[in-house]
């Protein structure tokens, strides 16, 4: 009964995200989902080292800006195809995971947290003058759409279904590695990395693995924003990008997927719902977070499972 509830919610949602441009007619709105799709994916990368390994990642601009400038350099400069330049943002993020994550085999806490945030103002102010390649302050403009065939995937509608393909295969990727054995191991490192070492696990491949996790993801997600806008500058990869996201991963649920979705649709959308208070909605959106993490430390997810497991056993009940 469990399994067939389950399967019925994921089919109503499904059908509701597919018509959901449907009934959502404002270029605007759509484009705020976009954007709430790329959270997504890029929060799912964070979550593999701050929600499940219990590492402190302030480096989620700098990753982003290197998968965002990856494919806009090479789509614009060297004229490469959108999914060819794709690819080379998941081998940056390749690179940035082995980088980052051997930093983080002989430090932790507060010192990963420091060596990660200079890595991503390192990364902008690199960005900021290499004027001749990155273009600078005023960034790089006239980024190409995705083609598939002969079909420009351009406009927020038929981005917004790239988009949600992307966001399906990026979850089940992430839940298949999570109840894996490597999911599993990285999770015990969170708890006790010394009793991980002694069950004979290579903590320095866990640790490498998740980072490049995160950094692969990172970089999908800024590269996709990059198409999405069309348009790039370092003020898009500031340390308020990473705060944000901490901001995302915190109030969805820290260690789940579904809190990462929740968390980037609240943080993306609610401050827009919220504009027709003037100029006190981002005082009312910042009270309203604060409150909901008082209250709710494990997130909003935590009141979802609740819900759904108050639905699921009146389901049970109903059955007998």
């Amino acid at each position: 009964m469990k399994k067939r509830t389950k399967v019925l919610l994921l089919t109503g949602l499904g059908l509701l995200l597919a018509a959901l441009p449907v009934f959502i007619t404002n270029a605007y709105a759509i484009i705020v989902i976009n954007q709430t799709l790329i959270s997504i994916i890029v929060l799912m990368g964070l979550n593999f080292i701050t929600g499940l390994m219990g590492q402190m990642n302030l480096g989620t601009a700098g990753i982003m800006a290197m998968g965002a400038y990856t494919s806009a350099l090479l789509t614009t400069k060297l004229s490469m195809s959108p999914w060819v330049a794709l690819i080379s943002a998941v081998l940056m993020g390749c690179i940035l995971g082995i980088g980052l994550g051997y930093p983080s085999l002989r430090i932790k806490g507060i010192y990963l947290a420091l060596t990660t945030l200079g890595f991503s103002e390192i990364i902008r102010l690199v960005i900021n003058n290499l004027v001749d390649i990155t273009g600078g302050p005023t960034g790089v403009r006239n980024i190409p759409c995705f083609k598939l065939f002969s079909y420009e995937i351009k406009g927020a509608v038929p981005y917004y279904y790239l988009l949600l393909i992307f966001v399906v295969v990026m979850i089940v990727i992430a839940l298949r590695i999570i109840h894996s054995k490597w999911g599993r191991a990285i999770k015990a490192i969170k708890d006790n990395e010394v009793a991980v070492e002694a069950c004979g696990i290579k903590l320095s491949t866990i640790k490498i693995f998740a980072f490049t996790l995160c950094c692969v993801y990172g970089c999908i997600g800024g590269a996709l924003y990059g198409h999405l806008i069309g348009y790039i500058s370092p003020t898009d990869f500031s340390v308020d990008t990473t705060i944000r996201y901490l901001m995302m991963l915190m109030i969805g649920g820290i260690g789940s997927i579904p809190g990462n979705v929740i968390g980037a649709v609240v943080v993306n959308v609610l401050p827009e719902a919220l504009r027709f208070l003037g100029n006190y909605y981002w005082l009312i959106f910042s009270i309203l977070i604060l409150v909901s993490s008082v209250l709710l430390p494990n997130g909003l997810v935590s009141v979802i499972k609740m819900i759904y497991s108050k639905v699921s056993r009146f389901a049970v009940k109903g059955e007998k």
